[in-house]
């Protein structure tokens, strides 16, 4: 019985028949391996399945058994997979040639795996991942005494999940299953610069996300390096992992990756990776001071990113930046309560305006435009700026005069200028908390009961502004569900319809929907 090579749609068997197949022809294969048509049919049939696209999985699981046994047996030798990577034939050596034809068939094979990366379906495409990293696992395991990673198999799976196509989230999801050991963490590293194309056209934005996401998967901190033991497939012998020559590469990778072009979401995603993971590896981290300096111009997101990268350096390298404030202050517009990063922009603010030694016209501008945000604002980023504005009050404690002003009196219009850049200009100690007497009438209790805090004396501690930074609407909604209500509002008569006259009220003759 032999594998269907080009079936038509009606002969594809199913997946059970297909696997049972297959295992049968490896078999077969491995009790004679000089009888070739069995493996030619298995190749075949999975180049098959590769061009239409139809699952692969079977395929793959049967030429990693298929291998792995050969591996076992000697059948092929590492070393002559090092030392003669091409099918050359001689008559003169028979066995020779078949063990040259069968590194050959080896070849070819990791070759049609790392092709089957690119299956449209993820769950296929992981599987090939999967198969050709046990591959390279089970090629190492055959010579320790050579003690040699496969870096050009490694290169050529690298190669594969760079697309400039396709998003390959999925299989760098599926890597970091193997990028937690230090052989394959070093091994990566040795082989990414040789990744980026230094001439010809620029690369694209799916090939920059799918770069981003490789190193955010062999990125690793310092306490990785004690874990000694953590290894795929190889000993990294007496050196253990050479942190200096790693960390050379680090720096050089990410040299090339700033002089990129970026767009929004690939800068917002490096951004990320070089908080989270970069940082601690850079050998002059205040070399980045012009990137994040543009990078707090863009807005959105990326400003606030860009404004905890400021606040590293100035915290950790004694950068001086006099303008931050002002940049600080712009970045506090409606667009900020809709991204993902806000809670981190009122962490940051807090810090940075932590200190009692800032001028009161500084704090005072920054008081006025978060109560004027606070007007617009949904309700659970309500109860943040009151909290921080409470806050501030309390480190300053001249700024009460913008809720009890010593002289009184009354103005025709606020004469704070909301449109002003700079905050000392925009005439904040001439005004006052009237937005906050606002909020004290907002329909909800916990924003009406915050906002309450400036008609009642303010209390000796700043309010704890983590308790807050993460709430959300669910969480509001949730509370004022469970919250137990004294006063019920009940209908005496029944209503006849959803906008009918009920008996003798006046509800409906002064209640209108529009």
């Amino acid at each position: 019985m032999s594998l269907p090579i080009a079936p038509k749609l009606t002969q594809i068997p199913s997946g059970k028949t297909a696997s049972k197949l297959l295992k049968k022809k490896a078999n077969e294969f491995l009790a004679c391996t000089r009888a070739t048509t069995a493996l030619e049919e298995i190749l075949e049939y999975y180049k098959e399945c590769l061009a239409r696209k139809a699952p692969i999985t079977p395929c793959l699981l049967t030429l990693e058994y298929l291998f792995t046994q050969l591996f076992l047996r000697a059948d092929i030798r590492p070393a002559d997979l090092n030392a003669q990577p091409t099918y050359v034939p001689s008559a003169k050596d028979p066995q020779a040639n078949h063990r040259q034809w069968l590194l050959a068939q080896y070849q070819e094979t990791c070759g049609l795996v790392v092709d089957g990366m690119q299956h449209e379906k993820e769950s296929e495409a992981c599987q090939a991942l999967a198969t050709a990293m046990k591959l390279l696992a089970v090629q190492c395991a055959q010579q320790p005494e050579v003690d040699r990673f496969p870096a050009a198999g490694l290169k050529q799976i690298l190669t594969a999940m760079l697309s400039s196509q396709c998003l390959n989230k999925h299989l760098f999801n599926r890597f970091l299953e193997y990028s937690s050991h230090l052989d394959v963490i070093f091994y990566c590293w040795k082989t990414v610069p040789s990744l980026i194309t230094r001439s010809g056209p620029p690369p694209t934005d799916v090939f920059k996300h799918n770069f981003l996401l490789l190193l955010d998967a062999i990125m690793f901190g310092k306490e990785k390096l004690k874990e000694t033991d953590s290894v795929f497939c190889v000993s990294l012998g007496n050196s253990v992992f050479d942190y200096a020559a790693i960390r050379k590469q680090i720096n050089r990778t990410w040299g090339f990756v700033m002089n990129w072009e970026h767009s929004e979401a690939v800068h917002e995603q490096l951004l990320i990776l070089l908080l989270e993971k970069v940082f601690v590896h850079l050998d002059k981290p205040v070399l980045l001071t012009d990137f994040l300096m543009d990078s707090l111009d863009v807005g959105g997101t990326v400003s606030v990113l860009a404004l905890q990268g400021v606040f590293v350096l100035i915290q950790q390298h004694n950068l001086t930046y006099p303008n931050i404030y002002e940049k600080l202050y712009s970045m506090f517009e409606p667009e900020i309560f809709h991204t993902k990063f806000k809670a981190r922009l009122f962490y940051l603010a807090d810090i940075f305006l932590s200190s009692s030694h800032l001028p009161e016209g500084l704090v005072a501008a920054f008081v006025k435009r978060l109560a004027r945000l606070a007007l617009i604002a949904p309700p659970q980023d309500i109860v943040i700026i009151l909290r921080f504005v409470g806050n501030l009050i309390l480190r300053h404690p001249a700024l009460k005069r913008l809720i009890f002003h010593p002289t009184g009196g009354e103005a025709s219009s606020d004469p704070y200028v909301m449109e002003e850049r700079d905050p000392m200009k925009s005439k904040a100690l001439e005004s006052s908390l009237w937005e906050l007497a606002a909020l004290q009438n907002h329909v909800l209790p916990s924003v009406a009961s915050a906002a309450r805090f400036i008609s009642n004396p303010l209390p000796s501690v700043e309010w704890d502004l983590s308790e807050v930074l993460e709430i959300n609407e669910n969480d509001i909604f949730h509370k004022e569900i469970v919250s137990k209500t004294k006063e019920f509002f009940v209908n005496i008569d029944r209503p006849t319809g959803m906008f009918g006259y009920c008996g003798g009220q006046m509800a409906s003759q002064y209640w209108k929907l529009f």
